[in-house]
């Protein structure tokens, strides 16, 4: 989750939004692009929209060939939100979990509703959990207590992980080294935009990383060079919605619709073809979250 303010938040910088940026996106605006290939939405907020908002946003990533959505839990009061989203549309799947900012709301009570709301059978993962050193609205200890007992919960229940890690990318490789034995189904670590050695830790235990909007800002050289050395087959596309829109549509309201860009970027950078890239992130979005409907890659 990054916020919608003055700047973007990611997690290992703050990326100012300049006049200049949003001047040149209007100017440089065009239709979203339709692919052949179906698109997974991994990381979105469908609940910070409201009920004719969230109607819209379906109808308009419908049109833009996205074919399923994940609409990701935060905080102890919309556990149960993100869960009546998926069961009133078919095209969405959510996830359960506390968001570091969170984390001083962690005790048994949460747990268990999490725990509870877990075994839903639209529920597809544990999240969104992890460690946001940047902002600190909870204390440390007790990201790292939420962020462990979560792990746990994810491995007791076999169920991946979707991982938030700002500024504290020491720690999230730490606690994550000690949970990965049980952590049958891993995860991956959404708006990926720390440092190259978590980058390497992840991958190299099986981790995918999500990858959003920041790939097409002008000062986000160094979450390119990070989808540079990701292996095409660990990577997944997410919006973030409804914050860090791509350009050309930066400064609006973000939404699954506009996936498109993001994987124009990233087939870019992967020297692939759009289509190329759609099939194996599609291919590797359905491994990781919804493994008993794995689509064959095109021949």
């Amino acid at each position: 989750m990054r916020k919608n303010t003055a700047y973007r938040k990611t997690a290992g910088s703050v990326l100012p939004i300049d006049a200049e940026t949003i001047t040149m996106s209007k100017r440089q605006r065009r239709a979203i692009p339709r692919f052949v290939t179906p698109i997974v939405e991994t990381h979105c907020h469908l609940d910070y929209l409201g009920e004719d908002a969230l109607a819209e946003t379906l109808a308009a990533a419908e049109e833009a060939g996205i074919e399923r959505v994940v609409t990701i839990a935060v905080a102890p009061d919309n556990l149960a939100t993100v869960r009546r989203l998926a069961e009133a549309d078919p095209r969405v799947w959510c996830t359960q979990g506390i968001h570091p900012h969170e984390a001083g709301n962690y005790d048994h009570v949460v747990e268990a509703a999490i725990r509870e709301g877990a075994g839903h059978p639209r529920v597809v993962a544990i999240g969104e959990i992890g460690l946001d050193y940047y902002y600190d609205h909870a204390d440390r200890g007790a990201q790292r207590d939420a962020f462990a007992r979560q792990l746990t919960l994810a491995a007791e229940l076999s169920l991946p992980v979707v991982i938030h890690s700002r500024e504290a990318d020491e720690d999230t490789e730490t606690i994550l080294s000690e949970y990965l034995p049980a952590l049958s189904r891993r995860g991956v670590i959404h708006s990926f935009t720390s440092g190259q050695r978590l980058a390497e830790f992840a991958l190299e235990a099986g981790f995918y990383l999500g990858f959003n909007g920041i790939t097409t800002f002008r000062n986000a050289d160094n979450v390119r060079a990070i989808v540079e050395l990701t292996p095409v087959e660990q990577l997944l596309l997410e919006t973030d919605a409804p914050y860090l829109t791509p350009v050309p549509y930066r400064g609006t309201t973000n939404a699954p619709c506009y996936l498109p860009f993001i994987a124009e970027a990233l087939a870019d950078l992967k020297g692939l073809s759009v289509e190329a890239l759609l099939a194996i992130t599609r291919r590797s979005s359905y491994n990781l979250f919804f493994p008993g409907d794995v689509p064959a890659l095109a021949a």
